[in-house]
């Protein structure tokens, strides 16, 4: 394989999480020991900010601020939600790509790393699509990251560890809280977390459980249809024996007739899905409406995708190295792929990475198997327990400042623009 020469863009897309950062400081670290790579950009607030030619030089940046890139939360680059949709909108498709190439080129972008979930991934491929199609020699490989969980052929994704480290803590904690109030006349408390599509987030937090009675009591996933005789008939069997009843939601949970029954239908996100805020909520009304219990929501929101002083250290660790990864698999000669974690055992936990063609993961979604929930539908069970474990594990040491976490911003020497602006 000849060596490319050329310089290096990267960029962040999609929700952020506590560790999609570290894949990139990943990126820019493995970068620097090549030398075929001459520059290394950023792209600012993802394949938006490309189209614009918003570009930072990350040369210019203190490696002490690339290294604490390792344990800040959010996105340093910035992030976009923004789909280049062949199928709904052809031709602004068409002068997105056209424009993203004229770009590419100004610059001389050799190597293209996009951080995301399945539409990052989906946008990478039709990016290495474009460049075999247009004769650009260009290397693309997709770096994942969603807290979600739900890209196929990885064994998880980075973001998902630190994410059900932190909501298993936080449920922790808030049962405690709960059974101390609880009184004669019961309590119930519903705690909502992220998950549209995958249940894995709300899975996650069966780790806070560590003896049959200790919560969350019941964990409603978007697997499996709500069941609401069956739902009540727990809470208040629950309550009868422990005076209180945790309960954990994903965002999407469906009824039986496949509607979420926390969404908005009058409010539509990026994606013309139904914006989801009220699964929580929705299932307060019932337990209070039937059970007459009193009951209480709590919503985990940004808290959870943002929590780095939460993260875990296998997160991180394998975070930084899919951006490493990817990197030597550009080196290498490959382009579109996206890396992977393969875990070769569970108990001692091992793990390498891999790769896997874009073809492959763009738009398709990966859920927990049925064989993986208990059979009443009302938790995980122990095989994804024994999968779960180990992603939480490690405590990092954060740097401090005033009895604070001191997190990273990156200057942003921003490049000169070379084109007339995007029309």
């Amino acid at each position: 394989m000849a060596e490319l020469v050329g310089n290096l863009l990267v960029a962040q897309s999609g929700g952020p999480t506590a560790v999609i950062n570290a894949s990139v400081a990943g990126v820019i670290q493995e970068a620097g020991k090549h030398e075929c790579i001459e520059e290394i950009y950023g792209g600012l607030n993802g394949i938006l900010g490309i189209l614009n030619e918003e570009l930072i030089d990350l040369n210019e940046e203190k490696a002490k601020n690339i290294e604490g890139l390792k344990h800040t939360p959010a996105a340093a680059l910035g992030t976009c939600r923004y789909k280049i949709d062949f199928k709904k909108k052809p031709e602004q498709a068409a002068r997105d790509m056209a424009r993203l190439f004229e770009v590419f080129q100004a610059h001389n972008i050799r190597y293209f790393f996009y951080a995301g979930g399945n539409d990052s991934q989906d946008t990478s491929n039709k990016i290495h699509q474009e460049a075999v199609k247009r004769g650009w020699e260009m290397r693309v490989i997709g770096v994942p990251k969603t807290i979600d969980n739900d890209l196929p052929h990885t064994d998880h994704c980075p973001g998902y560890g630190s994410v059900i480290k932190y909501n298993a803590t936080t449920v922790a904690e808030v049962a405690l809280d709960v059974g101390a109030m609880a009184t004669d006349d019961g309590a119930c408390c519903i705690v909502e977390v992220m998950g549209r599509s995958a249940g894995w987030i709300a899975a996650g937090t069966i780790l806070a459980r560590r003896r049959p009675d200790d919560a969350p009591h019941i964990i409603l996933l978007p697997e499996i249809a709500f069941a609401e005789e069956a739902f009540l008939a727990r809470v208040k069997e629950t309550v009868s024996r422990l005076r209180y009843c945790v309960v954990v939601v994903g965002e999407g949970l469906k009824n039986t007739a496949g509607e979420e029954i926390g969404a908005d239908k009058s409010r539509l996100d990026a994606f013309g899905h139904p914006v989801l805020s009220g699964a929580a909520d929705r299932l307060a009304e019932i337990v209070t409406g039937k059970l007459n219990l009193k009951t209480r929501t709590v919503k985990l929101g940004y808290a959870q995708r943002a929590a780095a002083h939460c993260a875990s250290e296998l997160d991180v660790e394998e975070a930084t190295a899919c951006g490493n990864a990817a990197v030597r698999a550009a080196i290498d000669g490959k382009s579109g792929f996206m890396i992977k974690i393969v875990r070769i055992q569970s108990n001692p936990y091992k793990w390498t990475t891999g790769t896997q063609p874009l073809d492959d993961i763009a738009n398709v979604e990966h859920f927990i198997p049925r064989d993986w929930i208990s059979e009443d539908g009302f938790a995980p069970n122990e095989k994804f327990i024994e999968y779960a474990r180990p992603l939480v594990c490690g405590e990092l040491k954060m740097p401090m400042e005033d009895g604070l976490p001191k997190y990273v911003i990156l200057d942003k020497c921003r490049l000169e623009k070379k084109l007339p602006p995007k029309t």
